[in-house]
C-alpha cells in the first residue's frame, strides 16, 4: 500500500476526532506532503463539515494546522542556519526533482518581500509545502511568517473545504468540485495582486 493510499484510508478516522483531527490532518499535509492538498481538503470538507455553521471553525482549525506544520519546518530551518540549511534544501530539491533555480529565486523574493512571498507561496501547489524551511534558513521574522502563512492557508483551504461540503450535499458535481475551488483561488490571487498594485506608491510620487 502506498503512503497516499494509507493516508486516504486513515482520513475518516482522523476526521472523526472532530476539530482536533481536522487540524492534525492539515498539519500532516505540511509535515509529510504525501497527499495532494487539493484532494485532502476536498475530503476534509466532505468528512468534517456536516452543516454550513461548521465551516468557520473547520476553516480556522485547518489553517491553524497548516501553519503549525509550516512552523515545524521553519524552526528546522532556523536551527540549521544558512550554510547547513542551503545544503539541506538543495539536496531536497534534487531528490524531489525540483530545479535549484526555484530555491534561489525564492531566496531573492524572500529578501525583497518576505510577507508577500509567504502569503502567495501558500497559494501555489507543491511550493506551499516546501517553502517554510527556506524561510527559516533566511531567518524571516517568525511572527510575520506565521501570520502570512495562516492568511494564505485560509485563502487556499476555504474553497476546497466548501467544495467538499457541497459535494457531500450533492449540490456540486464531483467533476466540478476541484476546478471550481481552483477558479476561486485564482480569482482571489488576481484580486490580491490588483490590491497590492493599487496600494504601491508610484515612482513619480517618490
Amino acid at each position: 500500500m502506498s503512503d497516499s493510499s494509507y493516508m486516504l484510508d486513515v482520513l475518516p478516522d482522523l476526521a472523526a476526532w472532530g476539530l482536533f483531527g481536522l487540524a492534525l490532518c492539515s498539519a500532516i499535509e505540511k509535515l509529510v506532503p504525501i497527499l495532494p492538498s487539493i484532494a485532502l481538503f476536498l475530503m476534509l470538507g466532505m468528512l468534517g463539515v456536516a452543516k454550513p455553521l461548521d465551516l468557520p471553525a473547520v476553516i480556522a482549525v485547518t489553517a491553524a494546522g497548516s501553519t503549525t506544520g509550516s512552523l515545524f519546518w521553519y524552526g528546522m530551518g532556523r536551527w540549521l542556519g544558512p550554510a547547513r540549511g542551503d545544503l539541506f534544501v538543495l539536496r531536497m530539491t534534487r531528490r524531489l526533482d525540483i530545479k535549484e533555480e526555484w530555491y534561489l529565486r525564492l531566496k531573492r523574493n524572500y529578501h525583497g518581500h518576505p510577507i508577500r512571498a509567504t502569503l502567495f507561496g501558500q497559494l501555489i501547489p507543491v511550493v506551499r509545502a516546501y517553502m517554510a524551511l527556506p524561510a527559516g534558513v533566511l531567518a524571516i521574522p517568525a511572527p510575520s511568517f506565521a501570520i502570512a502563512t495562516f492568511c494564505g492557508a485560509l485563502i487556499w483551504n476555504t474553497p476546497f473545504l466548501v467544495s467538499g461540503y457541497l459535494l457531500r450535499q450533492q449540490i456540486l458535481a464531483p467533476d466540478a468540485a476541484a476546478p471550481a475551488a481552483v477558479a476561486a483561488i485564482i480569482l482571489v490571487n488576481l484580486l490580491l495582486l490588483a490590491l497590492l498594485r493599487f496600494n504601491r506608491p508610484s515612482r513619480s510620487a517618490a
